[in-house]
């Protein structure tokens, strides 16, 4: 890197926050520190051209986990423990749009479905059983029930009787979101580098010094926000999860609106712009899909085709557009890490693979974390 004395002076000299990641935790972190210190300098740096990860790359659900999903939490998870997840991706949903407004997410509350399988017939039933349990556990959140049987309106083929619906469910353009919250961040005076990879670090007390490979500086404060990518600062922590999306061209006169779950939460498919994005498959190939390195495989693109055919769209010629992944950032457990790693670094990540609905508020929490 030959930086210029303009350059150093300006992006490099008296920085006293640096966040690695301008996604939507980073940005809402910057975005935090900003409101407590008015006059400070903050720099956010980020490795790709874009956000790197999956801000810009997952599939825009406003949720907060499916009945199955919430299900499944709940046999590895306590009940208190499930249920203060689920009123923090509820929370962090409304710290959203509050922050950036319904129409800048092109926020749609078309409600969301959980459909099933006919061999997951097992999985169908025990949905049934528990859902007034689940309904009943999650009300002081909601202040009504969530989940209803309904029964299926959009000629899906080879599923059961009824879909399980969430009218509290919706979905938005993650594309606009993040590009409103990078406006944001700029008109607040928030310095954003793209491109720019850190290479190590190492905090001396009363600072840190950041390695960009042949160039160094120091910052008082350094926060990491890299979820996905975050297991050497978490010492494996959290390990990186692909997600592999295809999207449709338009189709005429789709009758398809909302956002959809299958298989606990593996498959997830909506609407966007008269087209169906489609979503899923890690569970084809947990092994091959634990990497940080962005890719489709011919597996589970296999699948997410099928899936379109034989279920979704099953009386309907359609063509795939485009096809890509993002790299979220899980862990044995599902809730989030925001802690210090040392005096004047730490770290906000493993959102579980619901960065829409709780980046936001693990943002502010990172961000509550200096003092």
């Amino acid at each position: 890197m030959n930086f210029s004395y303009w350059e150093i002076k300006n992006w490099f000299s008296t920085i006293d926050f640096t966040i690695v990641g301008s996604g939507i935790v980073g940005l809402h972190c910057a975005l935090a520190l900003r409101e407590r210190f008015p006059e400070r300098k903050i720099l956010v740096l980020e490795r790709g051209i874009l956000p790197q990860g999956a801000s810009t790359k997952n599939a825009g659900f406003a949720c907060f986990g499916s009945l199955s999903e919430i299900l499944d939490d709940l046999k590895t998870h306590s009940e208190e423990e499930v249920i203060q997840l689920i009123q923090k991706r509820w929370s962090g949903l409304q710290l959203l749009r509050k922050n950036l407004g319904d129409s800048a997410i092109d926020f749609k509350p078309f409600g969301g479905y959980e459909l099933f399988l006919k061999e997951d017939e097992n999985a169908y039933n025990e949905c049934l059983q528990k859902l007034p349990f689940v309904n009943e556990i999650i009300k002081p959140i909601f202040k009504s029930d969530v989940f209803a049987k309904e029964v299926d309106r959009f000629d899906f083929k080879g599923i059961q009787d009824y879909l399980i619906f969430n009218p509290f469910e919706a979905q938005i353009d993650t594309g606009k979101m993040m590009h409103a919250l990078l406006q944001k961040a700029i008109t607040q005076n928030i310095l954003i580098l793209n491109q720019t990879t850190v290479t190590d670090f190492s905090d001396n007390g009363n600072s840190v010094s950041i390695d960009l490979g042949d160039f160094s500086f120091t910052t008082q404060k350094l926060l990491f926000a890299t979820n996905g990518f975050a297991a050497t600062v978490t010492n494996n922590q959290v390990k990186p999860a692909r997600a592999q999306v295809l999207i449709t061209e338009p189709i005429p006169d789709l009758d398809i609106k909302g956002t959809f779950h299958l298989d606990k939460g593996y498959y997830y498919f909506r609407n966007i712009d008269n087209r169906i994005l489609l979503g899923g498959g890690r569970n084809l190939d947990f092994e091959g899909e634990t990497t940080t390195a962005f890719g489709e495989t011919e597996i589970i693109q296999n699948r997410l085709e099928e899936l379109l055919k034989e279920v979704i769209l099953p009386n309907t010629d359609f063509k795939i557009a485009h096809r890509w992944s993002g790299i979220m950032g899980l862990g044995s457990s599902k809730k989030p890490i925001v802690e210090p790693l040392s005096e004047n670094v730490y770290c906000g990540v493993r959102l579980g693979g619901m960065g829409v609905a709780i980046g936001s508020l693990i943002g502010q929490e990172l961000a509550d974390l200096v003092k």
